[in-house]
């Protein structure tokens, strides 16, 4: 239990209901932040502006998944106010106060550098990566229907990247019948791919390996399918791209020779918000409660 715990919850979508529901399951008393506009109430959850947050008595604060953008403005789909993060307020913290963010970004990691307070990124862990790629892949599918005029059942996907995500696109790709092949840099990647019965080929050879596929998912946040990969690519073919903002894909260009690239990366907000919430709602209980009988020990 977290009884005499105080949480903030700053901003956050949907996924964020299933995080104050098992918080104050807890019982841990918790004030939300951006949630003026929320319609339900929970019991032990107190809807505050950020101004009138006591910083001072927190013993953690849990972030939107996306964290902050780079000016620290924090995600608010239930406020019409705008949200800062600021340094002063993670330094007015107590020194063992931790903050929870799905991802972070420059701003944050600076900011945390700066205030010495602990940053706990769930999309770290590989429990909480795992569980998230199965709304991911189902959110992928359903785009892939949406988006094409042929089955996925015999067509060319090509996923690039074997992480966590990567992994379970391709397996899931291919057990509706769909061609795979994925690219990979690591040897061991290369080795697995292999392993799954899966056509495996080299990032080097990316752009050769586009001339015929009909839908290339990436799962890789790094500029990986630039304008010499589009132009050697099928105008029909259809880009899924899961890797954060901005994704690895030269959508202007996508858009100049006409083919459709879609930037998803919050498709587990979107397609199962129950589900993902459920899935950081089990993670951050177990993570907070395991900090608060950490601080127990210390006292006694």
């Amino acid at each position: 239990m977290l009884t005499d715990m105080q949480i903030a919850v700053i901003g956050g979508d949907a996924r964020q209901l299933e995080v104050v529901r098992k918080l104050t399951e807890l019982d841990a008393k918790l004030f939300l932040v951006g949630f003026e506009q929320l319609d339900h109430a929970f019991t032990g959850a107190v809807k505050e502006k950020l101004e009138d947050i006591n910083f001072t008595e927190l013993d953690a604060v849990i972030l939107p998944v996306r964290g902050t953008d780079s000016t620290g403005k924090v995600e608010t789909i239930f406020s019409s106010e705008d949200v800062f993060l600021t340094e002063a307020m993670i330094k007015d913290t107590p020194a063992d106060c931790v903050f929870y963010s799905g991802i972070s970004n420059d701003y944050l990691d600076r900011l945390f550098k700066e205030a010495n307070r602990k940053l706990v990124l769930l999309f770290e862990r590989d429990d909480v990566a795992i569980y998230n790629s199965i709304p991911t892949v189902e959110g992928a599918i359903m785009m892939a229907i949406q988006h094409t005029d042929f089955t996925i059942h015999g067509s060319n996907v090509a996923v690039l990247g074997l992480g966590r995500v990567g992994m379970s696109v391709a397996r899931s790709f291919q057990a509706l019948g769909a061609k795979v092949k994925v690219g990979a840099r690591k040897s061991e990647d290369i080795a697995r791919i292999t392993e799954m019965a899966i056509t495996p080929f080299h990032l080097n050879d990316l752009s050769s390996e586009m001339k015929n596929v009909d839908i290339c998912v990436n799962t890789i946040p790094f500029p990986i399918i630039t304008a010499d990969v589009l132009a050697s690519m099928p105008v029909h073919t259809l880009i899924i791209d899961l890797a954060s903002k901005p994704g690895g894909t030269d959508f202007r260009y996508a858009e100049k020779r006409g083919i459709k690239a879609l930037l998803a990366p919050s498709l587990p907000g979107i397609v199962a918000p129950k589900t993902a919430g459920q899935i950081l709602a089990n993670a951050l209980g177990v993570l907070i409660q395991g900090e608060f009988i950490k601080r127990k020990g210390k006292k006694i």
